[in-house]
């Protein structure tokens, strides 16, 4: 799990929150929008970013944005904007998810590839990483990434295959450089 400190502990934090209410999965699809939603906009993470917009304008921008989320979630949006931790966001977010799939037993495989993976191709890698791991709780990230030139990239949890073809061009490389 990455992000900083502070994210990781407002995540285990609104977690722990949505245990005792019994709310967890209504925060886990929260956290799921509001991640997709700050991917997918420069200008939302410009906004959390920036130093000049008032703590105020940013809760009421954020609250109109994610107008549907639920009460515990509305609340942590509250808490980092009044101290002045909006920017770490999307690392509570990714946190949030990562705890949850956690305790759930959800597996994530974090796919990289240098083009989106196809429905058809993605259902492949599903199963491959099912039959890995024995367990049926998996979900697959993919991961855009062309200076892998080809090939993938696969992670699950601390198990890493890595067969990209910049990583077969670097071994050949490495090969050929020993035999000179």
């Amino acid at each position: 799990m990455s992000g900083s400190r502070a994210a990781i502990r407002y995540a285990k934090a609104i977690l722990d929150l949505a245990n005792e209410s019994k709310k967890s999965y209504e925060v886990f699809e929260d956290m799921q929008l509001i991640q997709n939603s700050i991917k997918s906009s420069k200008e939302l993470r410009l906004m959390l970013k920036s130093p000049i917009i008032k703590g105020e304008d940013k809760k009421e921008a954020l609250h109109k944005i994610f107008g549907g989320i639920s009460e515990h979630t509305k609340g942590l949006i509250s808490i980092l904007v009044d101290n002045q931790r909006a920017d770490v966001l999307n690392d509570v977010a990714e946190g949030y998810i990562a705890l949850y799939n956690e305790a759930q037993g959800v597996k994530v495989a974090q796919v990289t590839t240098a083009v989106p993976l196809s429905n058809d191709l993605e259902q492949k890698v599903l199963n491959k990483v099912k039959e890995l791991t024995g367990s049926d709780q998996v979900t697959i990230e993919n991961l855009i990434d062309e200076s892998i030139i080809g090939g993938f990239m696969l992670r699950v949890g601390d198990l890493q295959y890595n067969a990209s073809i910049a990583n077969k061009l670097g071994n050949i490389k490495r090969e050929f450089s020993k035999s000179l």
